[in-house]
């Protein structure tokens, strides 16, 4: 990473921010050589990104042509315009504060029925209101038939937080506010 400042050293910190994103971008190799990203609902659940999809389509057409992909989190937190510097905007201050999260893996079809329906249960559980119940998911559900689950292993995984704290143009009270949405682990 470049700006190393910038990096996220905690893993601890990192799996906040993929707890907390409900939507990723997946990018995988496309037939016709150029890449191909794809916004998804996703869940960090042991170690490991999982989506559901469609039991065909260009995103697995890719996959299992080549299993090398890139995964991507973000969290906007604020961005700082021009009306910030006054009478004498520098139109290259502007700037997004963000955190995320950027994977290089490996991904596969989930073929174990436990992983799978294991997998579903924690992608439904992350996207519905803390402690909403629903229906057990298991082998008999119909779903669990219609759709394939993807699972992207971890080999490289990285976090970054964009807060411009080092940019001597912003004020105490505006770091302190940034620090503030720091996730904590």
């Amino acid at each position: 990473m470049r700006k190393r400042h910038h990096e996220i050293t905690s893993r601890e910190k990192v799996e906040v921010i993929l707890r907390r994103c409900r939507v990723g971008r997946i990018a995988t190799h496309g037939a016709d050589g150029y890449p191909y990203i794809t916004p998804l609902n996703y869940v960090y659940h042991d170690g490991s990104i999982y989506f559901h999809c469609a039991r065909s389509g260009e995103k697995l057409d890719n996959l299992k042509r080549d299993s090398r992909v890139c995964f991507e989190v973000d969290i906007p937190l604020a961005y700082l315009d021009l009306d910030y510097y006054g009478e004498n905007p520098e139109s290259c201050g502007v700037t997004q504060f963000y955190h995320s999260v950027v994977i290089r893996g490996r991904a596969e079809i989930v073929r174990d029925i436990d992983e799978k329906t294991a997998a579903l249960e924690a992608l439904v559980a992350s996207h519905e209101p803390e402690g909403r119940t629903f229906r057990k998911i298991t082998a008999a559900t119909k779903a669990v038939g219609l759709c394939e689950v993807v699972a992207v292993r971890i080999e490289r995984i990285s976090g970054k937080s964009g807060l411009a704290l080092s940019l001597i143009h912003i004020s105490e009270p505006t770091r302190r506010a940034c620090r503030s949405r720091m996730p904590s682990s």
